[in-house]
């Protein structure tokens, strides 16, 4: 694996290697997720096939609206 490096402006800003936007699917106006995990920053474009990859990886239980629905129960008891 190929390693790059950007250089952080005094803005806060870094430029994405030209290698890797076209890898990724990187263009102008791509949505950038941001998650910081131990010492690491992991960058994520929110491109279209980033978006199907996530289809699915919800299901099982319990289901969002069950946790939801179980949060507002506790809530009224209180």
């Amino acid at each position: 694996m190929k390693s790059d490096i950007a250089t952080v402006t005094a803005k806060g800003q870094i430029v994405i290697p030209a290698r890797l936007r076209r890898e990724l699917g990187i263009r102008k106006g791509t949505k950038i997720s941001f998650r910081a995990q131990k010492n690491s920053l992991i960058l994520e474009p929110l491109t279209e096939e980033y978006i199907r990859s996530l289809r699915g990886s919800l299901k099982g239980k319990p289901s969002i609206l069950e946790v939801l629905l179980e949060g507002r129960r506790q809530e009224r008891e209180l």
